[in-house]
């Protein structure tokens, strides 16, 4: 069984207080290190104490981390093992676990690419940059310690905080308790690639200390839902990231039949657990034929065990599948069901179940279910008017807009909630190294200065 410590300025620390991890099974697979609230504040004021290594030298970390953490043993684990573990425990697919290895290693090894796009076109980086003589812009930390609660639903969640390490931020991770695997290897290689025991921690803990990283930080970043969006929302010190809520649109001119490959890559790719898989697809139109369509290929996918190699679905515990069930058919009452009508547990008949997609037909644009995001596949087929406009479109992370409307076009990249817009044939799940996810993470982190010399 594994011993997964916190991961403190002094090394490595096995709290007395510790929680197993098990598998749907019922194996014991690790024991998690609780950290209290005393070592919590001790190593948040070590960060607050150490310097940040020279930038060249930051870049140079990360691309060696990355290489390590997709190559090398670490921890005492194998990429092979460690990918095996995280899927048997969290039920996520081995092929997307797989995935997810390789796009953290390239994001650290581009992560100089990130935080350059980032800076502002008219700010130079250091006050002893020659154009500064006469004065310029310079673009410097709003802190040096950064606290993040991060999520367990994808081990990708973990390249968000990736440009707070790169810009010279003494960085703090407390794991979701569900998936701490990939932070304490990810961390693990960074500090053995030269960030050092100071320079970047694993701080897990339970929801009553889980406070104290964000009050000894400067800035924070927190994951989760609409009610930790609300809780934060008022906060300038911490940037929430909740649902996605993730979108297609589909306008009359347009043909849909030729994306609706597109369309069902975009609701179930990696699994469909992530905040950029689309949940809303809104058709200028009758949406029926569009969700027929949906539902017939999602109900090609097969039921797999997550760590089987063909699996593309997610894997829960029965029980909990169940309650899923139960809370999509009580949300879903009064919408027509083409997929998932007759429910999403696919039993494997060893304590876990595949959750099903499920595709229901709503008869308004503004059907509360559109705003809603589960950990499978799950869409919701609405009906859109030009009437209608943008408001059913609003608080999106991606948007696919299938649609010639340059006008259009113009209104969604303008509305301030829609966070990135794809024209055309690109599933909402598309991301390229060195583009804003949502914003980029530095327009929180930094700001700029004059200087004059």
């Amino acid at each position: 069984m594994l011993s997964l410590d916190a991961l403190g300025p002094g090394g490595p620390y096995r709290s007395r207080r510790q929680e197993t991890i098990g598998d749907f099974a019922g194996n014991r697979v690790a024991t998690l290190s609780l950290a209290p609230s005393l070592y919590v504040t001790r190593a948040m004021k070590a960060l607050r104490r150490a310097p940040a290594p020279p930038f060249d030298a930051r870049i140079e970390a990360f691309a060696r981390a990355g290489r390590a953490f997709a190559t090398e043993t670490i921890a005492g684990l194998t990429p092979r093992e460690y990918q095996h573990t995280v899927s048997t425990v969290t039920g996520i697919p081995i092929t997307v676990v797989r995935k997810s290895t390789d796009e953290i290693a390239q994001a650290a090894e581009r992560i100089h690419h990130s935080v350059e796009n980032a800076r502002p076109a008219g700010a130079v980086d250091s006050w002893r940059d020659p154009r500064a003589r006469d004065g310029a812009a310079v673009w410097t930390r709003r802190g040096e310690v950064f606290a993040v609660h991060a999520a367990g639903n994808h081990p990708s969640v973990h390249q968000g905080w990736f440009d707070a390490l790169a810009l010279g931020y003494r960085v703090a991770v407390r794991p979701s308790r569900r998936e701490p695997f990939t932070p304490h290897r990810l961390i693990t290689a960074l500090r053995e690639a030269g960030f050092g025991d100071e320079g970047v921690v694993l701080l897990p803990t339970d929801h009553e200390v889980a406070g104290d990283l964000l009050r000894h930080a400067d800035l924070g970043m927190v994951y989760g839902g609409a009610d930790v969006v609300g809780k934060y929302a008022g906060d300038r010190r911490v940037l929430p990231q909740g649902p996605g809520r993730s979108k297609v649109l589909i306008t009359a001119e347009t043909d849909w039949e030729p994306v609706v490959d597109t369309i069902v890559e975009s609701i179930s790719s990696g699994g469909g657990v992530g905040c950029v898989n689309a949940t809303g697809v809104l058709v200028e139109g009758d949406p029926s034929p569009v969700a027929a369509a949906i539902a017939e290929r999602l109900a090609e996918l097969p039921s797999l065990p997550a760590t089987d190699e063909r699996a593309v679905l997610p894997v829960q515990p029965t029980g909990l599948a169940r309650r899923w069930d139960g809370y999509l058919r009580q949300r879903a009452a009064g919408s027509k069901a083409w997929l998932g009508g007759d429910g999403i547990v696919d039993d494997l008949g060893d304590g876990s179940a595949v959750l099903r997609p499920a595709v229901h037909q709503l008869d308004s644009p503004f059907a509360e279910q559109l705003g809603m995001e589960l950990g499978f596949p799950c869409a919701w087929v609405a009906p859109w008017d030009r009437k209608a406009g943008v408001r059913p479109l609003r608080d999106t992370l991606v948007l696919t807009a299938v649609t010639t409307d340059g006008n259009l076009i113009d209104e969604l990249v303008a509305e301030p909630t829609i966070a990135n817009v794809y024209i055309g044939d690109h599933p909402t799940p598309w991301m390229a190294h060195g583009l804003p996810h949502d914003g980029y993470l530095a327009e929180f982190l930094m700001r700029t200065k004059t200087i004059r010399r």
